[in-house]
Formats: C-alpha cells, sequence, structure tokens
C-alpha cells in the first residue's frame, strides 16, 4: 500500500485518477487536495485538505508544510500551474521523500507555456498551424493578413480554453486582448477544423508505457463560452490513428530533447 498525495481531488480529471486506483486491487492511502473547498466534498479519499491557488504567493510554503505533516509517497497532479508550482520545488519536495514522477524542469516549463511549444515543435518540423505572440496591435493586424479572415486568440498559459476566441473582427479580437490584459500573453493562431482529439500517455524513463486516443464529439458547456471550448470533454469515442499517435509521440519526445 502508498500513500498518495493528489491535487485537484474533486474536479474531473483527478477523480478519474481516483477512481482507477479505487477499482484497482491497490489498497492505496489517498490524500485529497484543492484550492476550491466544496471540491473536496465531490472525491472519495481519506484525507482532504484545503490548500491555496498554485499561483499564491503563499503556494509554496503551504504546500511543503503539508507535504512533511503528510508525507505521501507519491504526488499526482494535474493543473498545469500546480504541475510547474510543485516541478520548481522539486528538489525540496523529494528531499521529504515524496516521489514526483515528472519530466526535467525546462521541460514542464515548455509544456506550460503554449508559444515556447509551438516554437519547439515547429523547429522540430511537426505540423502545426501558424501562430503569432501578439506584442501588440501590430502583431494583431500582421495576423490577420497571413492567416486570413478567421483566427484563433488564446492565452498562452492556463487550460479550459483560457481565453480562448474564434474571431474575424480586428476591433473585437483588440478588446479581448485588452480585457484579459493579454499583449505578450496571447497568441493568435489559424483556425483549424472543430474535430479534435485527445492523446493521452504515461511515460517511464524515455519509454512510452501506455497510451490512449479519443475522439472528442463535444465539450460539456461548450454552450457557455464564445469558443465553444471549456477544457472538460462532453463525449469522448476511444479511437485509433496511426497519424495522431506519430505526431503524439513526435511532440513528446521533441519537447523532452529541449
Amino acid at each position: 500500500m502508498a500513500k498518495i498525495q493528489i491535487g485537484g481531488a474533486g474536479g474531473a480529471p483527478s477523480n478519474n485518477f481516483i477512481k482507477s486506483l479505487r477499482e484497482s486491487n491497490r489498497a492505496d492511502y489517498i490524500v485529497g487536495t484543492s484550492c476550491v473547498a466544496s471540491d473536496l466534498f465531490l472525491t472519495d479519499v481519506d484525507e482532504k485538505y484545503v490548500v491555496p491557488p498554485a499561483l499564491s504567493a503563499d503556494y509554496s510554503e503551504k504546500i511543503l508544510k503539508l507535504l512533511v505533516k503528510v508525507k505521501p509517497d507519491f504526488l499526482h497532479l494535474q493543473n498545469d500551474f500546480e504541475v510547474r508550482a510543485v516541478s520548481r520545488l522539486r528538489d525540496q519536495v523529494e528531499a521529504i521523500g515524496t516521489r514526483l514522477y515528472l519530466p526535467k524542469a525546462e521541460t514542464v516549463e515548455n509544456c506550460v507555456d503554449k508559444q515556447k511549444s509551438y516554437i519547439i515543435w515547429k523547429k522540430a518540423g511537426l505540423p502545426v498551424p501558424e501562430t503569432f505572440l501578439l506584442h501588440d496591435e501590430n502583431d494583431l493586424k500582421r495576423a490577420f493578413e497571413q492567416l486570413g479572415n478567421n483566427i484563433w486568440l488564446r492565452a498562452i498559459e492556463g487550460g479550459g480554453g483560457r481565453g480562448a476566441l474564434p474571431t474575424d473582427n480586428f476591433e473585437f479580437a483588440k478588446i479581448w486582448i485588452n480585457r484579459f490584459n493579454g499583449w505578450s500573453e496571447f497568441t493568435a493562431a489559424k483556425q483549424l477544423s472543430e474535430k479534435t482529439v485527445t492523446w493521452m500517455s504515461i511515460w517511464y524513463k524515455g519509454e512510452l508505457v501506455v497510451a490512449q486516443t479519443r475522439y472528442r464529439r463535444s465539450w460539456n458547456f461548450g454552450n457557455r463560452t464564445l469558443s465553444g471550448v471549456t477544457g472538460i470533454t462532453g463525449v469522448g469515442e476511444t479511437y485509433s490513428d496511426l497519424v495522431v499517435d506519430r505526431t503524439a509521440q513526435d511532440g513528446i519526445l521533441a519537447k523532452s530533447r529541449n
């Protein structure tokens, strides 16, 4: 039996992981944490703790104190910002005796930043939509000129479709970026098809252990956002495609080499 601490407990991704542990033949002792106290009512764990958001100034101090108290064998995280925050603390976390199984620190930083990801993939020759980092209105004008009438705006950090907007209107795009104070923090990309897939995998010491592809039929609550994207899959269908498999693996390996 292992003691496993799981961040984001109560949210769908972490709850799925917890359910998988519970349905296995393992008998793990599970500790759940979340920065949303009410989410902890929705999770099947043995201990529950509220922690600050990962971007908070006191997150590092509080999470390290909790790890000293709980002494988990393994810390599993889902949220991009929390993964990055803990990655930056990896030496202190591992000194406590908690394993992380994270890729190297630079890889984590590149994964969280979508613009850095784009640059790495483009340099590696992978198929990626043309993308511009928007420092000012001139960059936005250039994006419309070179990408066509419809462009895809989004924040370079954060999940759940953060800041995502498909638009064909320069003025609306400018207002949207101003609303989020997003200059130098937003990109404009060529707008692609609504058809999307998710490719998830587990790796160990650079070797692929297992992977799954899912074709996304819908987004939950997509009708409540301007982009139609929420980061929460509504209906996903198990799917297999050799091109997706190869592209996904090449993308991951390109990141790990940088």
